[in-house]
């Protein structure tokens, strides 16, 4: 028993959950672990400090190569150092939780709290709406032939009130994306960062190429609009976003947004919780409700975020002389190069992308299928969406007027497109 690995605790712990017999099964682990396993438990139940995502469970002195993808080497922000008897330490004034250690250590030491159990209660009991808000590159990653009505059907066995797409969110920001470069970019000499997807990316500009901030497009992330968007028509849900990233925990937490979101899922603990709860999303029966563009679909994957506001901008600013030339990095390490050339004053777009896992969010580290058949999934759901931009989308259009939005260019400043607004 005091084998187990913290995933094979927390499907332990879901199982138990689902069947009421979670504090038994709490007891049999903790009993027959060692220090570790009980602290496995913890961050596994969601516990520790409500702030953090990342926790360092054994002290490691195993001095691994970069070839091993040493985690010292994988912190963006040299927050993993070591102390003089060559243990690892994380300095906590400079991590910033977005989870890349983690996957570089294969010895269990560093893991990244689990959000899903203190919630099992709220599902089964249904008194609160619980809405699941689906990353747009989960298309596929439960099986080829799993639609989203499938997903949208075991979500709902599960005890989720309803499945969001947020897809139709990131098709919002689209329009507003489009709109600020339109205000922002005049001349061959303007260039925009987009904040739209990445966490990473964002926190590379914050913290590190801080001199850019002024550049970054001030718009909130998909998750977060999607969030704030449910939360004003359904004041009492609890929002959950499910993706591919750890990144998107400590984004959920940040101080100016962390209304948005009440806990994140990734797509790893979401196969974790059907196989512990016996469902199986291609046998479910299909709940269709597609409501989102190919411009909000093709967001996980790189380019997809250029490519679809450049898109929309076309449609709804037909005559602006200025097009879209964009620029996308792929990986931490394109990412790193592209802001040092901007920094260096080599500006060769208008537009720049920034994607922190190779090939996008279907290439995020809690993918499950790999990042090519994910690229695949994706752009053929993306060509099946009735609509092309967000501008042709009716579905858009009604949502924003349910917002209390009533005209797209509204979304530049009016009161009631604030929660799409972010400072940086």
């Amino acid at each position: 028993m005091s084998n187990l690995t913290y995933e094979e605790i927390f499907g332990r712990l879901v199982k138990a959950s689902y069947q009421g017999k979670l504090q038994e099964e709490i007891d049999s682990l903790e009993s027959s672990g060692d220090e570790h396993t009980r602290q496995y438990v913890q961050y596994a139940l969601g516990k520790g400090d409500p702030d953090r995502v990342v926790f360092q469970v054994k002290s490691c002195n195993k001095r691994c190569s970069e070839e091993d993808h040493s985690c010292e080497a994988s912190c963006l922000f040299n927050a993993v150092v070591r102390d003089m008897e060559g243990n690892v330490v994380i300095q906590d004034r400079n991590c910033t939780h977005c989870g890349e250690c983690i996957e570089t250590c294969s010895l269990d030491s560093l893991v990244d709290k689990k959000e899903f159990i203190p919630l099992v209660e709220i599902l089964q009991s249904k008194e609160i709406p619980v809405f699941a808000m689906v990353a747009p590159a989960i298309i596929g990653q439960f099986g080829g032939d799993v639609t989203m009505g499938q997903l949208r059907a075991a979500l709902k066995h599960l005890g989720f009130y309803g499945m969001i797409e947020v897809a139709l969110f990131a098709d919002v920001l689209s329009l507003k994306e489009a709109l600020e470069f339109d205000k922002h970019v005049q001349t061959d000499k303007d260039f925009v960062l987009t904040s739209c997807c990445c966490p990473i990316w964002v926190g590379m500009v914050k913290r590190v190429y801080d001199t850019l901030v002024p550049h970054i497009s001030p718009s909130v992330s998909p998750m977060v609009a999607c969030g704030r968007g449910i939360k004003r028509l359904h004041p009492d849900a609890k929002t959950v976003f499910i993706g591919p990233c750890i990144a998107k925990k400590a984004e959920a937490k940040e101080p100016d947004i962390r209304d948005a979101v009440d806990a994140v899922l990734t797509f790893h603990e979401l196969k974790q919780i059907f196989e512990a709860t016996d469902i199986e999303p291609s046998e479910m029966e299909d709940i269709p409700s597609e409501h989102s563009s190919t411009s909000g679909r093709i967001y996980a994957r790189t380019g997809g975020v250029s490519k679809s506001i450049s898109d929309t901008l076309n449609r709804i600013r037909p005559d602006k002389p200025v097009k879209i030339k964009s620029i996308q990095a792929n990986g931490i390490k394109e990412c790193k190069t592209l802001l040092n050339d901007i920094m260096n004053n080599e500006i060769k777009a208008n537009f720049y992308e920034g994607m922190g896992c190779p090939g996008g969010c279907v290439g995020g580290p809690k993918a499950i299928v790999d990042v090519d058949r994910g690229t695949e999934f994706v752009n053929i759901y993306g060509a099946e969406a009735d609509a092309l931009t967000p501008a042709d989308n009716q579905h858009v259009l009604e949502l924003l007027k349910q917002l209390g939005i009533d005209s797209v260019e509204e979304l530049l400043g009016g009161e009631s497109a604030a929660i799409f607004q972010r400072n940086f």
